[in-house]
């Protein structure tokens, strides 16, 4: 890959399977290599596009057009089905961090697996623990077990983790929710700060938003790539099309 290319997506398709009736599933471990009890359902079909180092791409379709699942797959948290995917940098994904807590662990514990999922050293995200906690802004439940964290909080955990991971490409999916306006002003504003040195894929139906802050934009329809090109153009016709 291309020392400018950071991610190149090269006719990723993605199925999952689907079982009917209960005992589908144990069918198809036992009697698989003879008969498919299983019926696919293809979320991504064959997409391909690239992004450069530096770059802001926003990523539009309709819900269940297979957007977070492409970021998904980009973040390694799914296989593709067929198709290949190459990723250059450290990776942040806020839309998934979240998701490995553990609830019986404290924030600060959660922060120390965040930070070495992310691929940080101990020692660095000890050295920005109190950052971690100011930036989350949620007092002392910061010590506290997950699980007694609201949907919110444990958003914001996540999103401070993601901040401080010192990565090369931010995937944000706009399915995560940070909390109250104020802190989703400061996330903004982190976004945008990052947008000035490092890659963003971020998946957002804040159309004008996307049109302002992105370089490209990628419109996925039914698994495929409809477009691609400069944000005004693509979510020009994007716009036409849901008027359609």
């Amino acid at each position: 890959m291309s020392s400018d290319l950071v991610i190149r997506c090269d006719r990723v398709g993605k199925a999952y399977q689907l079982y009917l009736r209960r005992n589908d599933q144990l069918k198809q471990t036992l009697l698989g290599a003879w008969r498919q009890f299983y019926h696919e359902h293809w979320v991504l079909r064959d997409v391909s596009f690239k992004v450069h180092r530096g770059e802001t791409v926003g990523i539009i379709g309709r819900n269940g057009a297979g957007k977070t699942t492409l970021l998904q797959i980009i973040c390694g948290i799914t296989q593709p089905t067929h198709g290949m995917i190459e990723v250059k940098g450290r990776i942040a994904p806020i839309l998934a961090l979240g998701a490995g807590f553990d609830l019986c662990l404290t924030g600060r514990e959660n922060a120390l697996i965040g930070g070495a999922i992310l691929g940080m050293r101990r020692s660095e995200v000890l050295a920005r623990l109190d950052s971690i906690k100011d930036f989350a802004d949620i007092g002392d439940f910061f010590y506290q077990p997950l699980k007694m964290y609201s949907t919110g909080m444990a958003a914001r955990l996540a999103f401070s983790i993601c901040a401080h991971a010192d990565a090369d490409i931010l995937i944000v999916d706009e399915a995560l929710s940070v909390g109250d306006a104020a802190f989703g002003t400061k996330c903004d504003a982190f976004i945008k700060n990052f947008t000035t040195h490092g890659t963003v894929l971020v998946v957002s139906h804040d159309l004008d938003t996307l049109t302002t802050m992105c370089d490209r934009v990628v419109w996925i329809e039914d698994g495929l790539v409809r477009d691609l090109g400069k944000p005004k153009d693509v979510i020009h016709s994007y716009r036409h099309a849901m008027q359609a």
